[in-house]
């Protein structure tokens, strides 16, 4: 069974050992370029933020028709800095004098690939660009992707694009907070408040006024993206159907109708309420009134107080009456500032009494106050149904004068330039690898190249499984007691499954056959002796028995003898040589009788002794006293 569990382990081991590598190996086949490290640069140092992949990094070049690209890996080419203000903002903040940096990621770098970075706290940045072509909302998608990271995190800010709208008047270098825009598309969070924005301007084709119509928010969290420091893909993609997705890192975290999910509504409502209708006096919303018949008893005394004295209560002993519940403070001192003049006539501040710790009370007893049983309050009738209820009014319907019917929202006004108008307490956030296109296949492209490198490196970049752990603890201590409870589960289990039984005393005594303990040489001496003088008197005993037999065996043998040597004289006279002949036979035939009882005897005394010995061998078991040989006595 040890073996069984052995083996099993074993092969546990094994395949841990091998799903492992070929994990290993799944990652080292990813499609990217990666350089071959130098054997002894893995013993040197490596600086955290630099990454353990050294990466071929090739600019994103777009596969297919788009409308706008920026990579921020040249020269800075085709953006203007807003140079007006803010409106109705304090003068010494309201000017856009943020500053904008092209630079490289602070952690999981990718050699070459930079991006447009905010660097300024607590300041207004407005930067924007033109659009390669225009992009009009006809029967293509609208597809809007790029890339952001929060490096240093976020305590309030925003890192959402807007697509402005085109117009016959628009000039960058003015772009502020009120310059009209299509669409405002990205993550935003100020305090614990985590959003991801999808906001349309809305034509209203009967005022042509612009609403702003707000997506729902995402049923997903969105906490993590913000705080973890990497780089996220961020898409917005409009389909001609009036249908939307929002997706962060390639997954979809919300998607709805335009139709059916924008608060509030792009179509108003059918009927509105009349403002000009009033509710009616005499309109009576009590679903409950008190019964006017009701009459109150007799003997129901208002006067009653809810709270009475406990007459049975009694003053515990050792009650202090003279003692004061609180005393001035010995060892307080007047403040030498201390003007009595100004401040007056200065007390000690009161403390406790510290002879009242050790009593049941100081100062005057009262006794304790309890529940009336005579207390019934104030009389009220009981409530019935109204029978003159109306229910809750509301007023009339009527026919909404602006109401309009726009069954295709999609078709909104034309795009011309992409913007960044911020606000941001926190600095160095980071933006990459814009892209405004129809096809999801050019984005999934463009996203590949650039921001999948990043996902990579930072992922080879990672801590090992053991560092989260330890760093998750310092966050949260009670994680320890967590980690040790998990490790010494499995490890108790295995040492309890896989580690050779240890064999007990009672497995050694029920597998080893009985094994009598060891004896002594004086014992063995004494068992011998007494083993010897045993077996001396039985077999004097069974000697005894059988000389008597034998004797008398030997008289019936004579007297048979004697009546058939009488019988043969009376048949012939003997001679003298046949008488001696004949006693000679006589004698013969004695010690042959003589013979043949010692041999009945000796063979009767010989079984019988066997018998015993395995008697006694089976009585004191093997061992040492298996070599005491019995001594045989035999009759002489």
């Amino acid at each position: 069974m040890h073996f069984q569990w052995d083996w099993l382990c074993l092969g546990a081991l094994i395949i841990s050992s091998v799903t492992a590598e070929i994990e290993n190996e799944e990652t080292l086949d990813a499609d990217v370029e990666v350089e071959d490290f130098d054997k002894q640069s893995q013993e040197a140092d490596v600086d955290r933020d630099k990454s353990s992949l050294e990466v071929v990094y090739q600019t994103p070049k777009p596969t297919g028709e788009v409308y706008f690209t920026e990579t921020f890996d040249g020269v800075l080419a085709g953006w203007v800095l807003s140079k007006t203000k803010k409106e109705d903002t304090d003068d010494n903040i309201a000017k856009y004098d943020g500053r904008w940096e092209v630079e490289e990621l602070k952690e999981n770098t990718v050699p070459g690939d930079r991006g447009l970075v905010l660097k300024s706290v607590a300041k207004h940045h407005a930067i924007s660009a033109m659009l390669t072509k225009a992009f009009i909302f006809d029967n293509k998608p609208l597809i809007v992707q790029y890339e952001v990271n929060f490096q240093e995190g976020i305590d309030c800010g925003g890192a959402y694009i807007k697509l402005l709208s085109s117009s016959d008047d628009l000039n960058l270098e003015y772009f502020f907070d009120k310059t009209p825009y299509t669409i405002m598309f990205g993550p935003d969070k100020c305090g614990e408040d985590y959003k991801l924005h999808f906001i349309f301007r809305h034509k209203n084709p009967k005022t042509g006024e612009y609403d702003e119509k707000h997506a729902k928010r995402p049923d997903v969290d969105l906490k993590k993206f913000y705080l973890d420091k990497k780089t996220h893909l961020y898409t917005l993609v409009l389909k001609p159907d009036d249908t939307f997705e929002m997706l962060i890192d390639q997954s979809v975290v919300s998607k709805g109708s335009l139709l059916e999910d924008m608060v509030p509504p792009v179509n108003p409502p059918k009927e509105i309420q009349d403002p000009s209708d009033k509710k009616p006096d005499d309109w009576d919303e009590r679903p409950k009134i008190p019964d006017p018949n009701a009459v109150k008893p007799d003997d129901w005394d208002e006067d009653e107080p809810s709270k009475i004295e406990d007459s049975d209560a009694v003053k515990p002993e050792g009650w202090l009456d003279d003692e004061p519940q609180y005393i001035p403070d010995p060892n307080a001192k007047k403040p030498k500032d201390w003007d009595e003049e100004m401040d007056g006539e200065w007390e000690a501040p009161q403390i406790p009494n510290p002879k009242c710790e050790t009593a049941p009370g100081c100062g005057h007893w009262v006794r304790p106050m309890k529940n009336n049983p005579n207390y019934k309050g104030k009389w009220k009738a009981p409530m019935i149904d109204n029978p003159n209820y109306q229910g809750i009014w509301s007023p009339r319907k009527i026919p909404n004068p602006d109401y309009f019917e726009d069954l295709h929202p999609f078709e909104m006004t034309t795009v011309s330039a992409v913007g960044l108008e911020l606000w941001s307490m926190t600095s160095d956030i980071y933006f990459d690898n814009f892209i405004i296109c129809s096809e999801k296949e050019v984005a999934d492209r463009w996203a590949a190249d650039g921001w999948g490198l990043k996902k990579l490196v930072a992922s080879a970049n990672e801590p090992g499984m053991f560092s989260q752990l330890v760093t998750a603890a310092e966050d949260h201590p009670w994680l320890w007691v967590l980690y040790i409870l998990t490790l010494a589960l499995p490890v108790g289990l295995g040492v309890l499954f896989c580690w050779p039984a240890k064999k007990t005393d009672e497995d050694i005594d029920f597998k080893k056959p009985d094994i009598s303990k060891p004896i002594t040489k004086g014992e063995l001496k004494q068992e011998r002796e007494e083993l010897e003088d045993d077996e001396i008197e039985l077999e004097v005993k069974e000697n005894e028995d059988t000389a008597e037999d034998e004797r008398r065996e030997m008289e019936e043998t004579k007297r048979e003898l004697i009546k058939d040597t009488k019988k043969m004289g009376r048949e012939a006279p003997p001679s003298e040589d046949e008488g001696e002949g004949g006693e000679d036979i006589d004698e013969e035939e004695n010690e042959v009788a003589d013979g043949s009882q010692e041999g009945d005897m000796s063979n009767k005394s010989g079984s019988e002794d066997e018998m015993k010995e395995a008697d006694e061998s089976t009585g004191f078991g093997d061992g040492p006293l298996k070599s005491v040989r019995k001594r045989r006595v035999r009759k002489d």
